[in-house]
């Protein structure tokens, strides 16, 4: 029998916290009768204690197997989402002739592969490089979930205002100890305080960043806090996946062999 003193949760949030499923794949599994909970079948909205026993049809696992990841790499004036102020979303790049001729993936295009895809993270309309699409409700959460401290990597190329004087050459030079140390640690957003940052300099103009977590245009604000004007940002990895040759504009599939 169930403990019926437990603490209970929905049980598409339950499913979503056991990395089963997103929240939208639970409700659509249980409507379709893929659900079971400690051997009945599951009724939308249904609280579940933690020691409630939760079984998936095999038929979701296959829905589930059939679901895709695409890699994008955006080019500026696109937006991550939906279209804003006359500027196109970068998912119209999706396209059958914009896929990569490299893509080593072994899957074939499908309109199908819109259903529920959509962008796991953002990149400003200004930015360029690694976008995530994703039908897989389990990969977005590992990419943006509440709980996500999932590594993303970019290059930013930057200039200098000291004391009134844009310097866009040879910035690593004269840009403060101190002040990359703040970007480092030290820094805070929107009243609360930024994760730990790995910031070294690349060449003399260029800032690496590993972050593990993305506000709103973080980067761009953080640099602003220290003096610092981004002139370009590229996202060229997030977790184990990296940009690597994929051309502007272009996409591939991720691979069955490959984790973020």
């Amino acid at each position: 029998m169930p403990d019926t003193t437990a603490p209970t949760s929905r049980l598409n949030k339950r499913m979503s916290e056991l990395g089963l499923c997103s929240r939208r794949e639970a409700d659509e599994w249980i409507a379709n009768g893929w659900v079971r909970v400690n051997g009945n079948t599951a009724k939308m909205g249904q609280p579940v204690a933690q020691t409630d026993r939760i079984e998936v049809d095999d038929a979701a696992r296959g829905q589930q197997a059939q679901q895709v990841t695409i890699l994008l790499n955006k080019p500026m004036g696109f937006v991550s989402g939906l279209p804003e102020d006359g500027h196109e979303p970068a998912m119209a790049l999706i396209q059958p002739k914009n896929r990569w001729r490299d893509d080593r993936a072994r899957i074939q295009f499908s309109p199908g592969q819109f259903r529920g895809l959509a962008p796991a993270g953002r990149l400003d309309i200004d930015s360029i490089g690694l976008l995530v699409f994703t039908q897989d409700g389990r990969v977005a959460r590992h990419l943006i979930g509440e709980d996500s401290t999932i590594e993303k990597e970019y290059l930013v190329r930057v200039s200098y205002d000291q004391r009134g004087q844009a310097i866009a050459k040879n910035v690593a030079e004269v840009f403060p100890r101190e002040q990359l140390e703040r970007l480092r640690h030290g820094l805070s957003l929107d009243g609360q305080a930024l994760k730990p940052a790995k910031v070294s300099w690349q060449n003399e103009e260029q800032l690496r960043f590993v972050l593990r977590e993305g506000k709103k245009r973080q980067i761009r604000r953080m640099c602003e806090l220290v003096g610092l004007k981004v002139v370009g940002l590229k996202r060229i990895r997030i977790g184990r996946v990296e940009l690597g040759n994929l051309p502007i504009g272009q996409w591939r599939y991720l691979t069955p062999q490959e984790r973020f």
